[in-house]
């Protein structure tokens, strides 16, 4: 990679890590929203549940897309779409009043976080990085959007304390596109010469029939069904089962005196330990095999979840499991990023990333209509937990056949053989 390139990821790093940041702090307050919008027109927790269900879905969708459309005619494009996307949904859902027009905005901001969020912009990061920095620059695009989980829950918490949730909408719509502002800085790397020149079908068609591909999209799904859930229910989880907040204890010094407020303060806690678990896992790319971390990461994801849920829900608990959770949390990102442009390439890395990506939030729509719909149907979320559980375990082992070879390498290795 030439130089020139390199030393463009500084500015480019910081303003696609500002996008990820607004995008996600947006994303990572819905499950905030949950009780308050439910409870003004007396839906059922599944209803809601299926807008943001539906919104993962249509981010999934989207994502391919966006990548597509960055790779083909320019990522600062491809994020204007995207953010103008967001602040129609957001803006037109803040009028909506009955669950089908939630569930129908929601695939705007879907799409909108598509356009402004990992697929695009990791692959902005990745073109421009050198390859000895590239799986470190990644974990810290990633740790922005943890960032925006911090930031988000607690700002949504603390803006319904003076505005009905409607407002709230409004001034997050207005916030992602003030973020437009760094656009300048955003290099259109999507235009500069990588050392591919196949075609967007043809590498795409060798992706899609190589069984690694296969199996590194399979083993995305349960990050999306253990982030999507979570991100959704928790609040909700914890209002309604945690043990009661000691009066004059830390939390309550804190000025946390509810078991809602402790929902939102777990969200950023997931968020501030992500910020260092993604960090150290682009670190950790670098030297170790993706493959055996990402194994690791389901494993440790699995045991966690089943500890959590096996004993009793108490303050304590949430937020050790919250902190526990967080280091793990997009701890997958860097590294499945990573894994596909190390072994498909560079130049259609949204598009390939996008795909892969597809799979994370069908997860991700599961993990949330689940959620409400068990809900609903047994007043509690325990099964969804234990799925999440099984699911987990199921990716730790899907991603140690993967062959992290470059794909082109093994082509011609097997030709020579041949």
């Amino acid at each position: 990679m030439s130089t020139r390139t390199s030393s463009n990821l500084m500015p480019v790093l910081i303003s696609g890590s500002a996008i990820i940041l607004v995008s996600f702090a947006i994303r990572a307050s819905f499950g905030v929203f949950q009780i308050p919008i439910a409870s003004e027109f007396g839906w059922l927790r599944a209803e809601f549940s299926f807008a943001i269900a539906i919104q993962n879905l249509f981010w999934g969708i989207g994502t391919p897309i966006f990548g597509a459309f960055a790779d083909k005619f320019g990522d600062r494009k491809a994020i204007v779409a995207g953010a103008l996307c967001y602040a129609a949904g957001l803006v037109l859902s803040s009028y909506a009043v009955t669950p089908g027009q939630h569930q129908l905005l929601e695939m705007l901001v879907g799409f909108g976080i598509a356009g402004t969020g990992f697929g695009v912009i990791l692959s902005v990061i990745g073109r421009v990085a050198s390859d000895e920095n590239r799986s470190i620059a990644l974990g810290i695009g990633t740790a922005a959007g943890s960032a925006g989980q911090i930031v988000g829950p607690v700002t949504a918490e603390f803006l319904l304390r003076f505005m009905p949730w409607q407002s709230v909408f409004i001034v997050f719509a207005v916030a992602i596109l003030a973020i437009l502002i760094v656009l300048p800085f955003i290099r259109n790397t999507s235009e500069q010469s990588v050392l591919q020149s196949e075609p967007m079908g043809v590498v795409l068609k060798k992706a899609v029939s190589d069984p690694t591909y296969t199996m590194i999209f399979i083993g995305f799904f349960s990050c999306g069904y253990q982030l999507g859930f979570i991100t959704a229910h928790f609040p909700a989880f914890i209002a309604e089962v945690c043990g009661p907040i000691a009066s004059g204890g830390l939390l309550s010094s804190m000025g946390i005196s509810t078991t809602s407020a402790l929902g939102a303060l777990a969200i950023a806690v997931i968020g501030l330990a992500n910020i260092f678990g993604t960090i150290a896992a682009g670190w950790l790319g670098q030297t170790y095999s993706r493959k055996y971390l990402l194994a690791a990461i389901y494993l440790a994801r699995t045991v966690v979840a089943a500890t959590f849920i096996i004993f009793p829900i108490t303050p304590a608990s949430v937020l050790i499991f919250s902190g526990i959770m967080g280091a793990l949390w997009l701890a997958t990102v860097p590294l499945t990023s990573g894994l596909v442009a190390q072994i498909y390439g560079l130049k259609y890395m949204g598009t390939l990333y996008g795909l892969v990506f597809f799979s994370h939030q069908l997860g991700g729509f599961l993990g949330v209509w689940l959620g409400g719909r068990m809900y609903d149907l047994s007043g509690d979320y325990t099964l969804v937990w234990w799925i999440g559980v099984g699911v987990g375990a199921f990716s730790a082992l899907v991603h140690l056949p993967i062959d992290e070879n470059p794909l082109e390498q093994r082509r011609r290795l097997q030709g020579a053989a041949a």
